[in-house]
C-alpha cells in the first residue's frame, strides 16, 4: 500500500487543518482545504496559512499538483484561488458543489453566479480516481455535513474534512442547507469500512480540555472510542446528531465565507473606491440559535 508523506497545518482562529500530502517518490504533492486568513471584527484578509504552505513546498522542494477543497466551508475562505494565482495549480472540488450553489445563489440574490462550478479547474464524481506524482487518489462523495463533501483516499491515508472528529470529539454538525444527519451516518459508515490500516485525517480540531491539537486518528480507534459512532445504531446516530445541531449556534463566518467558498476562494470584485464588500443577508437561515 503507497504511504503519502502527510503534513497538518492547524488554524488556531478557525479549528481548521490544512494539509499537504506528498508523493515520497516524484516529490509531487497536494494541498487540500487552504485557509485564506480573514478577522470579521476588521474586515481584514490577509495569506499568512496560505504562504507559510507555500513556504514548506518551497523548502522541501515539492511540486504542487493540486489544489483541493473538500466542500465550500461555512467557517474560514477557502484559500484556493490565492494559491492558483501564485503556483497556476489546478484546484478540484466534487461535482455537488453545483447543487451548493444553487442553494447560496438563492440565499445571497445574486442570479450571475454560476451555478455549473465552472470556477473550479476540475470537478470530481463519486468513485473518480487521480493521481499525485504515483500516488493513486480516490473520491468517495461524503455528504451529510453538506450536500458537495468529498474525501479524498489518497495511498493509505484518508482525508475525511467534517464527517468525523478525533475520537473525543464526535462527529461534524449535519444542519446546513442540504445537510442531513442520516447521509452523514451513511458517510461515516463507509469511511468506516476502508481498510483497517487506513490513517484517518480530520478537517477540524478544536482541542478539548486544552489538549494540544490532533489530526490524525485510525478507524479502530474511531469505532471504539468515537462517542458518536461506538454502539450506536444509525436511529441513535440521528436522534444524537440532530439534537446536538439544535443547540449549536451557526459558525461565526457562514455567511461571510459562503460567499467565497461557492466562487472556489475568488474574493469579491474591486469596485470602483478600490475596495472589495461582502454581502451579508439578513434573517436568511431562520430557526437558528443564537449565539452568545
Amino acid at each position: 500500500m503507497q504511504r503519502p508523506d502527510v503534513t497538518g497545518f492547524h488554524d488556531v482562529r478557525t479549528g481548521s487543518i490544512q494539509y499537504v500530502v506528498a508523493c515520497p517518490n516524484t516529490r509531487n504533492c497536494a494541498i487540500i482545504d487552504p485557509v485564506l486568513d480573514f478577522d470579521e471584527k476588521s474586515g481584514s484578509t490577509a495569506t499568512t496559512n496560505a504562504d507559510n504552505i507555500l513556504d514548506y513546498i518551497h523548502s522541501r522542494d515539492l511540486k504542487l499538483a493540486w489544489i483541493l477543497d473538500t466542500h465550500p466551508h461555512a467557517d474560514h475562505f477557502s484559500a484556493a484561488h490565492y494559491l492558483k494565482s501564485r503556483t497556476g495549480a489546478p484546484t478540484a472540488i466534487g461535482e455537488h458543489v453545483k447543487q451548493v450553489q444553487q442553494i447560496w445563489q438563492q440565499i445571497y440574490n445574486c442570479p450571475d453566479l454560476a451555478c455549473d462550478g465552472s470556477q473550479w479547474d476540475r470537478l470530481f464524481s463519486d468513485g473518480e480516481a487521480f493521481r499525485i506524482g504515483e500516488l493513486e487518489a480516490r473520491v468517495m462523495h461524503a455528504p451529510g455535513h453538506t450536500l458537495a463533501s468529498i474525501s479524498y483516499v489518497i495511498g493509505d491515508a484518508a482525508f475525511i474534512h467534517d464527517t468525523l472528529f478525533m475520537p473525543d470529539s464526535g462527529s461534524a454538525r449535519a444542519d446546513f442547507p442540504g445537510g442531513s444527519a442520516a447521509k452523514l451516518w451513511q458517510s461515516i459508515q463507509a469511511i468506516l469500512s476502508l481498510p483497517g490500516h487506513t490513517r484517518l485525517f480530520t478537517g477540524h480540531d478544536y482541542m478539548p480540555g486544552g489538549r494540544p491539537a490532533q489530526w490524525e486518528s485510525s478507524i479502530a480507534e474511531q469505532k471504539e472510542r468515537n462517542p458518536h459512532v461506538a454502539g450506536l445504531s444509525e436511529k441513535d446516530f440521528v436522534l444524537l446528531r440532530e439534537a446536538r445541531d439544535r443547540t449549536l449556534p451557526m459558525p461565526k463566518l457562514i455567511l461571510h465565507a459562503l460567499q467565497v467558498n461557492i466562487r472556489a476562494g475568488e474574493l469579491p470584485r474591486i469596485e470602483e473606491n478600490g475596495r472589495r464588500y461582502l454581502k451579508i443577508p439578513l434573517d436568511a437561515l431562520p430557526g437558528s440559535t443564537w449565539g452568545s
